[in-house]
């Protein structure tokens, strides 16, 4: 589809890509004056709309109220998401439908209190109806910008100046320049948003496609400095790009995971993913991350080698911080040596990449009538040592007791 084609021509084109007939309720069955507004339209005309599209609504009256007769009839859920602004969330057979009520006298005024022009795009639901635009998103979609509707509506919610940036590289389109320059004089107002805001949009632009270069944009306007954002951090950025997971050998899945996670690593401080409320398991990560890149950075091999370069009880204890995200460290570094460690990793079993001790606590304690203390944990520390480096046969449990009783009967520094 054209963003070009004719009236009349357009809309129908887009209901052959919303296919309404999937949808969990029949338009006819919504109230008259309803529209479809946001994402779904956007994404229809830009060709890019999922197979269940999240839907946003906007219906005349009393959208709690509907919501709650929606869910009710349709064996769904229903969420307020503001009880003052009336707008509710129905969830239903793997839909989401966001109900929100007209915000003004004419669907226009609606439209005009939006963010982005791309976003205040309405498709009327009633037979015939055309586009309704009044901000001149799809004139920008033609010529692939994303324009803000204005400069307060802007900061009517400062999350708005972050959001910008994500959509540009999600939807793969150039920020406006007098969009960018609003968004740079204001930037400092995305310290008085909730953090858990914040990092739900930054991870939403780690996930896209040029996802480093959004976070560097978003870097370089200063969007990040009141979240203590490393402001060295492009650098790193640069080699975290789309091709990165095909490089070192990364599946689908596994790309999904690691290169997002490995870009917001290079961006935050375990001190920002702290300030912007993430969770204790996301500032491990990130921290751990971080600490071993510029360990590894330190060192003389080049490449995916450094890790062999790195002192036994420095390899085992990065295997230990990085058992679950190692793919995520090897994305930034050269492929070629760091492919050989992405086949360990993925052997489960592999005694370095996923260390774990021959025998465990209990089973040492009781053959050995052990204590629990420091010494038992220092044993085990050994014995996954001695494995890990192929020093111990794992499947002779008679073999590796004879090596704890060595280790207990020698000196300990």
């Amino acid at each position: 589809m054209t963003l070009e084609s004719s009236e009349g021509e357009l809309e129908r084109r887009l209901w052959q890509r919303l296919r309404p007939q999937a949808w969990p309720i029949a338009p006819s069955a919504l109230p008259e004056g309803t529209a479809l507004v946001g994402g779904a339209v956007r994404d229809a005309l830009l060709g890019r709309l999922a197979e269940r599209p999240d839907l946003d609504l906007v219906v005349p009256a009393e959208a709690i109220a509907l919501g709650r007769r929606l869910a009710g009839q349709l064996g769904g859920s229903c969420v307020v998401l503001d009880a003052v602004r009336d707008i509710a969330r129905v969830v239903v057979a793997g839909w989401t439908i966001d109900l929100a009520r007209q915000d003004g006298a004419a669907l226009s005024d609606d439209l005009g209190r939006r963010d982005f022009s791309a976003n205040a795009i309405a498709l009327p639901l009633a037979a015939g109806s055309r586009l309704v635009d009044p901000t001149g998103g799809l004139a920008a979609l033609r010529r692939g910008e994303l324009v803000a509707v204005a400069e307060d509506n802007l900061l009517d919610d400062p999350l708005r100046l972050l959001r910008g940036i994500r959509l540009c590289w999600e939807l793969q389109l150039e920020l406006a320049a007098g969009t960018r320059a609003w968004i740079g004089a204001h930037a400092a107002l995305l310290g008085t948003v909730a953090g858990e805001r914040v990092l739900s949009e930054l991870q939403r632009l780690a996930a896209a496609g040029e996802g480093q270069r959004g976070l560097a944009q978003a870097l370089d306007l200063g969007l990040l400095d009141p979240w203590g954002a490393d402001r060295d951090a492009a650098t790193r950025l640069d080699l975290l790009d789309r091709q990165a997971p095909e490089r070192l050998g990364l599946n689908a899945a596994e790309g999904a995971v690691s290169l997002p996670l490995a870009r917001l690593a290079a961006l935050l401080p375990q001190q920002a993913v702290a300030a912007l409320h993430g969770s204790r398991r996301l500032q491990r990560q990130c921290e751990g991350l971080r600490r071993w890149w510029q360990r590894i950075e330190r060192l003389p091999a080049p490449g995916g080698q450094a890790l062999d370069a790195l002192r036994e009880e420095e390899r085992l204890d990065l295997h230990r911080d990085l058992e679950v995200t190692l793919p995520a460290l090897l994305l930034a570094l050269p492929a070629a040596g760091a492919r050989q460690a992405l086949i360990r990793w993925r052997d489960g079993e592999d005694p370095l990449f996923h260390p774990r001790s021959p025998l465990d606590g209990d089973r040492l304690r009781q053959a050995l009538s052990l204590p629990p203390g420091p010494t038992l944990g220092a044993l085990l520390r050994h014995l996954t040592r001695e494995r890990a480096f192929g020093r111990l046969e794992t499947a002779d449990e008679e073999a590796t007791l004879a090596a704890a009783r060595r280790w207990l009967a020698g000196p300990r520094g």
